[in-house]
């Protein structure tokens, strides 16, 4: 699994690969954290670090007690596939 790091102050979570940054961005509001954008360079796709990102980021939802609103795709998706994080979601929606 590749090394995911926390930037709370760039609102991201990211993963250097030899092929450039991957990252999940997030913005926080009262309670929640939305999930906006995960990108992975073309070169490093398929090895799991967009699985690795969303982990990490759903875990520190669990961790700090926060509803996750996944507008992002690839974090919808995700959710989707794993239904032991939809007791994340933000009431009302549905992934």
């Amino acid at each position: 699994m590749p090394d995911v790091e926390h930037q709370p102050d760039a609102h991201r979570f990211i993963v250097a690969t030899e092929a450039g940054e991957a990252e999940l961005t997030y913005t926080l509001a009262t309670g929640l954290i939305v999930f906006t954008h995960t990108g992975v360079p073309k070169a490093a796709e398929g090895q799991g670090i967009g699985k690795s990102l969303a982990e990490a980021g759903l875990a520190y939802a669990r961790e700090e007690g926060l509803r996750v609103l996944p507008l992002c795709p690839f974090v919808k998706s995700y959710m989707h596939r794993h239904p032991e994080t939809h007791d994340l979601l933000t009431k009302g929606f549905r992934v």
